[in-house]
């Protein structure tokens, strides 16, 4: 087989070879450091991350040195001592998570500026492919998010410790996996946190550029029209002093306001787009094979929940109900699923080919709730944005104080890289003020690959070659996920770059 041939070339030949290979990284033949470092083990407490109520999607980094120090006498991957312990039994939280904290959590990690996009997604689609493609993709990316937290908890028994981020999940597979992979083991952690940067500083992006889409739209039809980089200017000042708050805490009642703006406004777009509808021939069954990536990159934005997953189920009080058919996770993503899929569906049949890059640009503009439609929703965007930013903060910052000595330097040096930040997010969008091209450009080149490509890339190697069930089917499964994602990828950021160049490009 040439799969298993190019396999063998990183060292990857056997169960039997593969169990001699672990050993040496994970075991030490001092027995007191053992002893010492299994107690520390159990008496690790993770930070509570229930400071604020958004805080689970900003676990993107642990300076913990505990994970370099895992040892045990036998062999993690497979030994006893690794099949006996239990990382939920480890993980002490003040304040743990109820079932239906982590639902409401997840949801509204799921539903942000990508679910009014969705009609515009349809549009690339067509009417039925969007239909059963929005539900296919759904599945797949909820596939994906069970794979992360089924490697998190096998690693985390295979290392004997309580929790594991994305990042330490994706360096951890490779530096217990194959012997010719190790090497790659840093590499993985920088890609993951550099596509996490990349993602979140691109959602940045289109909530500038969404925020500045409404309000035009609503001073254009009372007093007069400007040009949308007008507004974008007016809102970098607020913009920047909103993201020097360091503290997420000091954010929680502006996030509490935002999430009733968003639940409001959702409410109000469904009430204009389910009058009147058409009927189902009034638009297109299906569009073109040239528009389907930029579906693939709005759908897949859209599913923007992947990076949430891990500390989530971290933080949960009963984290097995966390998985399963009837768990946590899937409840949320059906819903999450059927929710972009009934908006994109409807606003597709109501607007047609007319519909823009978010759906509240279609309301009409001659009644009153429709503009407060669009002020409802651009408060809540603007409000969010300093959520979205904390992330590449979290990850960008440790660097920067690493370079500083001082304390007043590292304030500093932290206050410039959050306005410089701002700035570059705003500089983005002045570029770019094609809401639907950025949307669909943020999700094939940033989402595709951490919630398409990185999930089964893990699960292959954190399970190779004795976890991958009977003639390799996991393997060739994963194998068709990531070419899927690979694809959507390339073709995906070419038909986004090409319509940003060229907007009237079809």
């Amino acid at each position: 087989m040439v799969l298993l041939s190019i396999l063998k070339k990183f060292g990857i030949t056997g169960s039997r070879r593969m169990k001699n290979e672990r050993e040496p990284l994970l075991s030490t033949s001092d027995n007191s450091f053992d002893a010492t470092n299994n107690e520390h083990q159990h008496l690790l407490a993770r930070p509570d991350l229930r400071s604020s109520p958004e805080n689970m999607i900003v676990d993107v980094g642990n300076d913990n040195d505990s994970l370099s120090q895992t040892a045990s006498k036998e062999d993690p991957a497979y030994g006893s001592a690794s099949d006996a312990y239990d990382p939920s039994m480890h993980r002490t939280l003040e304040h743990p998570t109820t079932n239906m904290d982590t639902m409401i959590h997840l949801l509204k990690g799921n539903i942000g500026t990508g679910i009014l996009a969705m009609p515009d997604a349809f549009k690339n689609a067509g009417l039925y492919v969007g239909l059963f493609g929005t539900l296919l993709m759904g599945a797949i990316c909820t596939h994906c998010m069970h794979m992360l937290v089924r490697c998190s908890h096998e690693l985390c028994r295979r290392l004997q410790v309580p929790s594991l981020n994305f990042a330490e999940v994706c360096s951890r597979s490779f530096e217990t996996g194959p012997i010719g992979l190790r090497r790659y083991s840093n590499l993985a952690r920088t890609l993951v946190n550099m596509f996490l940067v990349i993602t979140q500083l691109g959602f940045c992006c289109v909530y500038f550029v969404f925020v500045a889409a409404n309000l035009k739209e609503v001073v254009a039809h009372y007093f007069f029209d400007l040009d949308t980089r007008v507004y974008l200017l007016l809102m970098l000042v607020p913009m920047v002093l909103l993201n020097l708050v360091k503290n997420l805490k000091f954010l929680t009642p502006v996030s509490l306001v935002a999430a009733c703006l968003t639940v409001a406004g959702l409410a109000c777009t469904f009430y204009f787009v389910l009058q009147d509808l058409p009927n189902t021939h009034t638009v297109k069954p299906f569009a073109s094979w040239a528009q389907l990536p930029l579906y693939f990159g709005t759908a897949v934005y859209a599913f923007e929940g992947i990076g949430i997953v891990l500390p989530l189920e971290n933080n949960m009080k009963t984290p097995e109900d966390f998985g399963g058919w009837t768990g946590v996770l899937n409840t949320g993503m059906v819903i999450v699923a059927c929710l972009y899929t009934a908006v994109g569906f409807f606003g597709y049949l109501k607007y047609g080919e007319g519909v823009q890059g978010s759906i509240t640009l279609n309301l009409p503009g001659d009644q009153f709730i429709a503009q407060l439609v669009r002020i409802m929703m651009a408060l809540a965007i603007f409000f969010s944005y300093g959520l979205q930013f904390y992330v590449p903060i979290s990850i960008l910052n440790p660097s920067i104080k690493r370079r500083l000595h001082s304390e007043q330097a590292q304030l500093i040096g932290e206050y410039l890289l959050r306005v410089g930040l701002v700035v570059f997010t705003f500089l983005l969008a002045a570029m770019i003020p094609n809401l639907g091209a950025v949307i669909s450009l943020v999700g094939a080149v940033s989402s595709s690959t951490l919630a398409l490509i990185f999930p089964p890339l893990i699960e292959i190697i954190t399970f190779w070659p004795d976890g991958l069930g009977k003639n390799y089917w996991v393997l060739w499964k994963d194998i068709a996920i990531m070419t899927f994602g690979i694809c959507g990828f390339v073709f995906g950021t070419y038909t986004s770059v090409a319509q940003i160049i060229n907007p009237d490009l079809h």
